[in-house]
């Protein structure tokens, strides 16, 4: 199994702090944001490689940090994989760099796309593992507990097993408080429909857009990601993270 994170976005909405440091990489309670990710990410069963996806200006950047966490956390092989981007005039989007990766580096496995700026509590061992016996792609989801959150984000309804039944990517009036997160699963069998969806034109940037894509095509399950899930958007933000996580 692969593991993808997406962390080549420019973060302008936090300016200063992202002129010299992606966002993936600012610190939250002691430690960067991707380590949330990588900790947590880790205790998955059969992961031997992760791919980070960057652009040009922040490619350096990852790779003394992947160096870094390999050397005093768990001994993954890490690929830093350069999209050429400079700034959001000429970035490729997130699903743009996701087909990249797939062509680029020719994947052909089971892989694990999730959001460099994801700060999770607990470990989510369980959604590998619910992955593989499911075998169909397979999206984070969390409840925000508030309807205006829920506008910013891809909201989704599922029936008894879980399988999504209706998305919609940052409704203006949500029916519910339940969204889609930055993690997927996607099975080897599912990567040339990514390829697909790209090839013919659809919106490159914006994950959850190719959920509301593939879900009507094949079935698509859910997992409720546990414990504290937080979305790092602009300073504000990014203060209360370091003051919830803090306390922890």
């Amino acid at each position: 199994m692969k593991v993808l994170i997406l962390a080549a976005g420019y973060a302008t909405r936090l300016y200063p702090l992202t002129i010299t440091q992606p966002k993936p990489l600012l610190p939250v309670a002691g430690k960067p944001m991707i380590d949330y990710v990588l900790d947590n990410i880790a205790p998955i069963p059969g992961i031997d490689r992760v791919y980070i996806v960057t652009n040009a200006k922040f490619a350096g950047h990852f790779q003394k940090w992947a160096d870094q966490y390999r050397a005093t956390k768990a001994k993954l092989e890490f690929t830093i994989v350069n999209d050429g981007s400079t700034d959001d005039s000429n970035k490729l989007g997130a699903i743009g760099d996701l087909a990249l990766v797939l062509d680029r580096e020719q994947v052909d496995d089971d892989l694990i796309v999730v959001a460099g700026d994801n700060l999770f509590s607990q470990s989510i061992e369980k959604f590998g593992i619910f992955c593989r016996e499911k075998g169909q792609p397979v999206l984070g989801i969390h409840d925000v507990g508030s309807l205006d959150l829920a506008k910013k984000y891809g909201v989704v309804d599922t029936d008894a097993a879980g399988r999504i039944t209706s998305f919609v990517e940052k409704p203006q009036d949500p029916a519910s408080t339940l969204i889609g997160i930055a993690l997927y699963y996607y099975p080897r069998a599912t990567l040339p429909l990514i390829r697909q969806y790209v090839a013919e034109g659809n919106n490159p940037d914006q994950p959850g857009r190719l959920i509301q894509w593939l879900y009507p095509r094949v079935p698509v399950f859910t997992w409720s990601v546990p414990g504290i899930w937080y979305d790092i958007g602009s300073k504000e933000t990014l203060e209360e993270a370091n003051r919830i996580y803090g306390k922890r």
